[in-house]
């Protein structure tokens, strides 16, 4: 487990965090803490990164991994429009278990698989993945096991699964039972439109409606 680093151990942290940048910047895997499960993260904008996440995983290019982000000024960079209620959640939310699916820039150079011109975007609280992100720029990352099985809530349980596709693995501890909401805004940018829940996560769906209203939610 030579490639498991403890971040509760100071020089451990240091070693662990340099090697994840390296590890990023050549293409590679790294196992991240999040608030919730652990997360497999790659480049966004290295397309064989990402494949090798998506190959990890056991998944296929129709199902793209989400996108963290180190802060609300990135929602902006990475999103075409930006409703005024994405705006309210992420006042509420961010940083925190709530991920966005809204139409992506179009001039932005990534490939994240079958997307239809959106992205999936949630900026963590974990410290360590922000400190991460804030140096290497927006990470595609998805829930750190291979499909079909329980998402890890420990760098072990991660490696477990994952093995030699990791080059790195970050361990801050226990993570979350649940994985974030992930919500679909694109519904807002159209007249009448609405707000669609894909999954219910560590958010609950009546605190997203009490947000901004149930008649924008539906």
């Amino acid at each position: 487990m030579d490639d498991l680093y403890d971040c509760a151990d100071d020089a451990q942290l240091l070693t662990g965090m340099r090697l994840a940048r390296v590890a990023i910047g050549r293409g590679d895997l790294v196992v991240i803490p999040t608030d919730t499960v652990y997360g497999v993260a790659a480049d966004a904008f290295q397309p064989e990164a990402v494949q090798k996440l998506i190959d990890a995983k056991g998944r296929t290019r129709q199902s793209p991994p989400p996108v963290l982000i180190p802060g609300i000024p990135t929602l902006d960079a990475l999103a075409a429009e930006v409703p005024d209620e994405v705006r309210t959640l992420v006042a509420e939310f961010w940083p925190g278990g709530l991920t966005i699916i809204l139409p992506a820039q179009p001039s932005l150079s990534w490939d994240l698989g079958e997307t239809h011109g959106t992205v999936a975007l949630r900026m963590p609280s974990s410290r360590i993945a922000l400190e991460l992100l804030s140096e290497t720029g927006p990470l595609a990352v998805s829930s750190a096991n291979s499909t079909g099985l329980p998402a890890a809530r420990s760098a072990a349980q991660a490696q477990e699964m994952l093995g030699d596709s990791v080059s790195v693995y970050l361990d801050d501890g226990e993570g979350g039972e649940l994985a974030s909401t992930i919500v679909d805004a694109t519904g807002l940018l159209t007249e009448g439109g609405k707000l669609r829940i894909v999954r219910e996560g560590v958010i609950s769906a009546s605190a997203i409606r009490d947000l901004i209203g149930a008649d924008r939610c539906e």
